[in-house]
This record gives C-alpha cells, sequence and structure tokens, in this order.
C-alpha cells in the first residue's frame, strides 16, 4: 500500500471520529455516567499506554530501566511533587539504571 494512500485513510478516520463526537446529542453528554466516563477514560487509555510501553518489548513481558524509572516515578507521586519532578525522577533513574548497565 502506498504512504500516501494510508496517510490519507487515517486523515479521513480521524476527520470521522471527530465528526461523529460533535454529531452526539448535548443531552447525552450531560447525563452522570456519560460525565464518568468522559472523565475517567483518558487516564485509563494513558495508564495502559504507560504499561505496554514500559513491561513489554513487543513479544515478552520485561523488566529493565523503564519499570525502575515507572517505580521512582509512582514513589514521587505519593509525595505528591510537581508533575515535572515526577517525569525528571522518572529520567534521572532510568538513565542511572542504564548507565549501570541494567
Amino acid at each position: 500500500m502506498n504512504a500516501w494512500i494510508a496517510i490519507g485513510l487515517t486523515a479521513v478516520g480521524c476527520y470521522a471520529v471527530k465528526l461523529a463526537g460533535l454529531l452526539v446529542p448535548a443531552g447525552a453528554m450531560e447525563r452522570p455516567f456519560v460525565r464518568r466516563l468522559a472523565a475517567l477514560l483518558p487516564v485509563a487509555l494513558l495508564a495502559a499506554l504507560t504499561a505496554q510501553q514500559t513491561f513489554a518489548d513487543g513479544h515478552a513481558l520485561v523488566l529493565d530501566a523503564r519499570a525502575a524509572g515507572l517505580g521512582a516515578a509512582a514513589v514521587v507521586v505519593l509525595l505528591r511533587a510537581p508533575f515535572l519532578l515526577v517525569v525528571g525522577a522518572a529520567v534521572v533513574v532510568t538513565a542511572g539504571v542504564r548507565a549501570l548497565g541494567g
């Protein structure tokens, strides 16, 4: 398949999804269940993507420097540090473990 065809189909698909969201009646978005779902869905998707990128290499479960960085970030989050410090701690710990050969 030509790359430009794939890009075009992706663009049309993204536009269709956006249009479908705009066509949802306003009354449907005011239901408490839909509001709660809309608030929690991005968090769940981000958590799933983080777990997949941290613990998988495409073929198997792995525990490497990325897992150590995620652990460090979790500790800093529990300490209620600002987001920039959370990211910084994850970067420093991941780089440190990789530098030590892990």
